[in-house]
């Protein structure tokens, strides 16, 4: 489970900005931890197919990284 405030330009499309963050971090975690691909979790594959994507709309930036941040505090006092 991974929140993530990103921005990117118009012309992107958010399917091929989540393609890309997901392909390019399995292949660098792969890289680095090649026992985990060995042991075949998740089919071979670090990440699900599915995601979720949300715009910030009427939210300030400020308000996504408060939220995001308070995830990280409470998983950590857990």
């Amino acid at each position: 489970h991974v929140h993530m405030l990103i921005s990117f330009p118009p012309r992107k499309s958010a399917v091929d900005v989540i393609k890309a963050l997901k392909g390019r971090s399995a292949f660098l975690f792969l890289q680095t931890h090649p026992e985990i691909r060995q042991k075949q979790y998740w089919s071979g594959h670090l990440w699900s197919s599915s995601y979720y994507l949300g715009s910030l709309g009427n939210m300030s930036k400020d308000v996504v990284e408060r939220y995001i941040n308070d995830q990280k505090y409470n998983a950590y006092k857990k």
